[in-house]
């Protein structure tokens, strides 16, 4: 027996497929190999084809197919993982109608401020724990303003992993936790927000129908099977956003657990059983994947926006060849990267700068003494004093960082940026081998009945602990000081 899960990123789909026996990845593919896409057809917007999503998809099913021993009908489900925050809209044919809007685009910022404005701080704290912001909700409202005419042919608003279920089993259908990321979600009553759906104007029949984060959701078609490669009828058992679910894969699920993780955003998001909000909406919080009326856990998401990409884009135009080559040069300057110091926020509204879209700054650069190598380490402090940034904020709502788990992925491939986030935070940074789709596929294992919450992650093994140095914490705090006098300047 085995199971599929799938990570559907802004930067790529990665799959793996789980034997069930010995809870183990036989399997993983990831496409494309190069980042995805971003449409961008004004500054501060950001799109993609779901279309896109799809096609690799499909190759990254058929890869894990040929890599393994797997029959189609061995496999008994499949589990997903995706972009959060997004947008994407079908009419009745389950077509989509425009390009999905996704999570780091800012063109709904100021609907959302309006929102909170006029049902009140109050009410959107306590009972959405979030402002209205730049979430799915609101860019639901900028679609239904400015784009009537496809408003208006809506069948279903759905989140980017909502559309891959009903694109693999023609079966429209969302959950509590996903409405919680798109704002539509009431806390207090555990139901839809009736008031900020009167308040946007949408209908109810907008929504689609609620199925279990964990638990049967539907199946797979027999379009989706044939082109997939897989069996008809194979179950969807699991769904849930991308960082609730990093944190799921690192068997973060119980309160004062911290995960992160380092792609295109930077995470920390840490497990609360309190209903409690940040008052200017900087870090926010949703319904964790284990949450429900009776067993409360919320998770707390701060969120960087210009983390991974912005490492992409310093690869991409100083031509290095690879990212263990930018993080060896980096290596080989000192701590602070003398006086070079870089705000990461170029990648749209930052929710920890309350929606600020201040855009990417170099400060203190000499053409006389910085190189690339000084460039590169000076993007990977920027980054990590961006989390020790919003950390603080976190411990104003009682998340103290003691541990935080992470995979042994993208930025935390670098030992200076590992370095760099364990002396920032003081906190210790465990990591693991494991990734969202190897979540996903977990996922998939619980919502058949197959696992439960301890047998799932009994081959989680932790890799290695990088601890805070005090003979290096006074330099990076010294780099965090100068680095926050630089962002004070924007802000």
């Amino acid at each position: 027996m085995y199971f599929i899960g799938y990570d559907i990123g802004s930067s790529s789909v990665k799959g793996s497929l789980l034997h069930a026996e010995t809870n183990s990845i036989l399997a993983s593919s990831q496409h494309p190999q190069t980042e995805m896409p971003m449409i961008a057809h004004q500054p501060g917007w950001a799109e993609q084809h779901p279309e896109e999503w799809w096609t690799a998809i499909v190759r990254v099913t058929k890869s894990i197919l040929q890599q393994s021993s797997a029959k189609p009908d061995e496999i008994e489900a499949i589990g997903i993982s995706y972009q959060m925050h997004g947008l994407v809209l079908i009419d009745q044919n389950l077509e989509v109608l425009r390009p999905s809007i996704i999570w780091c685009d800012s063109r709904a910022v100021d609907i959302g401020t309006r929102a909170f404005d006029q049902l009140g701080h109050d009410y959107c704290l306590q009972s959405l724990l979030n402002s209205p912001g730049n979430f799915t909700a609101a860019k639901l409202a900028w679609v239904a303003e400015n784009e009537p005419h496809i408003y208006e042919r809506v069948y279903k608003a759905m989140l980017p992993g909502d559309y891959i279920a009903t694109r693999l089993t023609d079966t429209p259908n969302t959950t509590w936790s996903g409405l919680s990321e798109g704002v539509f979600y009431n806390f207090q009553i555990e139901d839809l927000s009736t008031e900020l759906m009167s308040y946007f104007q949408f209908d109810q029949d907008l929504i689609p129908d609620i199925v279990p984060t964990f638990g049967h959701q539907s199946n797979l078609s027999g379009k989706a099977a044939r082109e997939l490669g897989l069996k008809e009828g194979t179950k969807v058992t699991y769904r849930a956003g991308d960082q609730p679910n990093n944190a799921f894969s690192l068997n973060v699920l119980q309160p004062g657990e911290l995960a992160a993780t380092a792609g295109t955003s930077g995470v920390i998001y840490g497990i609360s059983d309190r209903l409690d909000n940040d008052p200017a909406s900087r870090v926010n919080a949703f319904a964790h994947v284990n949450h429900d009326s009776s067993n409360r856990r919320i998770g707390i998401l701060l969120c960087i926006n210009g983390t991974g990409i912005l490492n992409a884009w310093a690869k991409r135009n100083l031509k290095a060849d690879n990212y263990p080559e930018m993080n060896n040069l980096a290596n080989q300057t000192p701590i602070g990267s003398e006086g070079l110091v870089v705000l990461p926020f170029g990648n749209g509204a930052e929710r920890v700068l309350e929606n600020k879209n201040i855009g990417a700054h170099f400060h203190g650069l000499e053409f006389n003494l910085h190189s690339a190598a000084h460039v590169y380490r000076a993007i990977q402090e920027g980054i990590a004093c961006s989390l020790k940034y919003g950390t603080d904020i976190m411990k104003e709502m009682n998340m103290h960082p003691r541990v935080i788990r992470a995979g042994h992925s993208n930025m935390f491939l670098s030992k200076l940026f590992r370095e760099a986030v364990a002396n920032l935070t003081q906190a210790t940074i465990e990591l693991y081998d494991t990734d969202g789709s190897e979540g996903a596929a977990r996922g998939a294992g619980i919502g058949a009945g197959y696992y439960d919450f301890q047998s799932a992650f009994e081959g989680l093994k932790v890799m290695s602990h990088i601890e805070p140095e005090s003979r290096l914490s006074q330099q990076y705090q010294d780099t965090y000081e100068r680095w926050l006098k630089a962002l004070e300047r924007h802000i």
